[in-house]
């Protein structure tokens, strides 16, 4: 991994999960149900295979827009989190349902990001421009149809998981700000400040958000947004001891 071609100058300890645990993390799902289920799938038979450690399923937020599975998405997750470990983080495009419901009107901009696939996956058909008055019957409509399941794991998303020595977010961490002072504004939107940082965040931080082609791992970050609506891969990263593996 790149910690070994690190300079003897430069080099620390490899970083590592706790002793018998097993991390498996999840990019950006953006309403692809069919991947994340046979992410699941895979992750199953790799538990199967490899019995042992205590397994924690980590996935970094953005389960919906823009793919067209956003409710089947959250109804997965909402049924793995009943019988196995899962920590789920917010991402910025959860944030939206939240808003719409409160104010309509940011219908206007939730839909450059992929909002009205996730209306539809919910039975709520917006045209292609909704005026204010269909703003508002849209977010009643939506507001009717998200079931009471949907709004508790909205509400109960995390902002940021630490486990050893790895800090899981959705999108990064602002430098210089210690990981227990981070805003959660920075956390979920963030890029380029963080992206071109290349000093110590404390721990590593596995994150989503900026879309790679394939898993891009630094010194001190790990990206494993693939874009999957988009290109049909869903990564799935595997910490364990000083292992980093993908399945």
């Amino acid at each position: 991994m790149v910690w070994d071609s690190l300079p003897s100058c430069t080099r620390k300890l490899a970083p590592r999960t706790p002793h018998g645990v097993r991390i498996y993390a999840i990019g950006d799902v953006h309403g692809r149900a069919d991947l994340l289920a046979q992410c699941f799938a895979c992750i199953d038979a790799d538990i199967a295979a490899f019995p042992g450690p205590r397994v924690i399923q980590v996935l970094l937020g953005d389960y919906i827009d823009r793919g067209p599975q956003s409710r089947q998405v959250l109804d997965l997750l909402v049924r793995r989190s009943h019988h196995h470990r899962v920590v789920c983080l917010k991402g910025n495009h959860e944030t939206y349902i939240a808003d719409f419901l409160r104010e309509p009107a940011i219908l206007g901009q939730w839909r450059h990001f992929g909002g009205l696939a996730t209306l539809v996956s919910y039975g709520v058909t917006p045209s292609i421009n909704a005026d204010k008055q269909e703003q508002r019957e849209l977010a009643s409509a939506f507001d009717r149809a998200l079931p009471r399941s949907h709004r508790g794991f909205l509400t109960n998303l995390k902002a940021s998981f630490a486990c050893g020595d790895y800090f899981f977010v959705h999108a990064g961490v602002r430098p210089g700000v210690p990981l227990s002072g981070q805003h959660e504004q920075d956390l979920l939107w963030i890029r380029e400040d963080f992206l071109l940082h290349e000093g110590d965040f404390g721990k590593i931080v596995i994150h989503g958000h900026t879309p790679v082609m394939e898993p891009d791992i630094r010194s001190n970050r790990i990206n494993i947004d693939t874009g999957a609506y988009a290109t049909g891969r869903l990564t799935c990263l595997v910490l364990e001891g000083e292992d980093v593996t993908f399945i």
